[in-house]
């Protein structure tokens, strides 16, 4: 806890004012809208085997180079962009993360034109799970971020195993991740 804000935050946000501030207005939060789910799910899956700090500071980069998470676009990023994308140190430089971003952009249009909302695919789940499935929200992956993880391999996303499955139900809301002391903990899990 910091000095001039006496809340008590999960652990993760202690650490600086750009963490605070994302877990006070905007973590744990429900996410309805199916373009910013996409987009938090990119996010995750560059945060993979990363802190959340360090994507958090180049969520702004992302969106420039991604064209504001427009699927549309991202998923017509050719190879050579792609190798762009590589040379620009304001984002996270991995070329395997890049290349699932792309083709994640193209199974979300997959979805969409085979008249599947990402949103009601995403939410359906959730919904759906016993709550003795959907565990606490603390563990870093859970029988609901298996079932999502293969539920969205088999529409054609990359880069989703459970443990990146999870932080992104976390983050948008579907599981409630924040510690029991969290000031946050009683107020943001309302499944929509």
């Amino acid at each position: 806890m910091r000095a001039s804000d006496k809340r008590v935050r999960c652990s993760w946000a202690e650490a600086n004012s750009l963490l605070s501030a994302y877990h006070d207005r905007e973590w744990g939060r429900p996410v309805t809208d199916s373009r910013a789910l996409w987009e938090t799910l990119v996010l995750e899956t560059f945060q993979a085997g990363l802190s959340w700090n360090t994507v958090l500071q180049k969520r702004e980069s992302f969106r420039r180079v991604f064209y504001g998470f427009d699927p549309h676009r991202v998923a017509c990023l050719t190879p050579a962009d792609q190798e762009r994308l590589m040379q620009d140190a304001s984002i996270i430089r991995s070329r395997s993360k890049i290349a699932a971003t792309v083709a994640n952009a193209k199974a979300w249009l997959a979805m969409q034109d085979a008249g599947e909302d990402f949103s009601d695919f995403a939410w359906s789940m959730v919904r759906s799970a016993q709550a003795h499935e959907r565990g606490t929200g603390l563990e870093p992956h859970s029988p609901l971020s298996h079932t999502v993880a293969k539920a969205l391999k088999s529409r054609g996303f990359r880069f989703v195993g459970p443990t990146t499955a999870q932080a992104w139900m976390q983050a948008v809301g579907m599981l409630n991740g924040h510690e029991t002391t969290c000031f946050c903990y009683g107020g943001v899990s309302a499944i929509p």
